[in-house]
């Protein structure tokens, strides 16, 4: 009998908050995850923050009175591709692993098209993630709004895009992919759920991640929050939160619907 997967919630802060909020941040999430004692046996989280706040956070959350309560992972939103070397203003994956960073946030559509990052350079830091031991959550989604009955599209830009990062990832390593619609991030409305549905099973029947040894997991995230896992919990394992996830209640909300899907 195959295992259930765990579901999975996570946060990433962009660039919204201070350091001093960002560690505000983390206690009033965790006090507020804590207080339901359930989520600790059901449900795994990730929080991404910025480098500059990385190391304090990690060692934050490892001092924490909640830490032994909650599966939480701390996370960078972004790698350099290499270990070390001259590339000014790069932080590598070696030294993000130090400070205590366990998931690292690869492919953004923000970096993709505010920095040009493409396929070839998002599996080469996906690669940096997992050879430094840490899980490497892959962001992949179809950047226009697809006509009615595109599915097949959108399923087909995910391909093309899973399939050079889990080329580069060993089969063994666990890998989260956040299906992020470019066209719903940011939008008041997120994408249809029957429609998340579809593309999230379409991604699991891929050839390249059903035969992967590695736990691989699939969230959503194209604007989502409360209210929203019900409607796509048959597709994917858990949601990514960004701007509605600054709200603390929300991802108490959000974590309990997933909690009880």
């Amino acid at each position: 009998m195959a295992v259930p997967v765990r579901r999975l919630v996570g946060v990433q802060t962009k660039m919204y908050l201070s350091h001093a909020q960002t560690q505000a941040y983390l206690d009033a999430l965790t006090t507020t995850l804590s207080k339901t004692p359930s989520l600790a046996s059901q449900v795994d989280f990730f929080l991404l923050v910025d480098h500059i706040s990385l190391a304090a956070v990690a060692s934050q959350w490892k001092a924490s009175p909640h830490h032994g309560a909650l599966r939480l992972r701390i996370g960078a939103q972004d790698t350099s591709p290499e270990d070390r070397g001259a590339f000014t203003g790069q932080v590598s994956a070696a030294v993000l692993a130090e400070v205590g960073c366990e998931i690292v946030m690869v492919g953004h559509a923000e970096r993709r098209r505010i920095f040009g990052e493409d396929d070839g350079l998002v599996a080469r830091k996906a690669a940096a993630a997992a050879r430094n031991g840490m899980v490497p959550l892959v962001c992949v989604g179809e950047v226009t709004r697809p006509e009615a009955g595109g599915v097949e599209a959108a399923a087909a830009a995910c391909r093309a895009q899973i399939e050079t990062v889990v080329a580069a990832v060993p089969e063994e390593a666990e890998v989260v992919l956040a299906y992020e619609p470019v066209w719903a991030i940011g939008a008041e409305e997120p994408a249809a759920a029957e429609y998340v549905v579809a593309v999230a099973r379409g991604i699991k029947r891929l050839e390249c991640v059903r035969a992967r040894r590695g736990l691989v997991r699939i969230v959503y995230g194209g604007s989502a929050g409360p209210g929203m896992f019900e409607g796509v919990k048959d597709g994917v394992d858990g949601l990514f939160m960004a701007r509605f996830g600054l709200d603390v209640g929300a991802v108490g909300r959000v974590a309990g619907e997933v909690a009880s899907a």
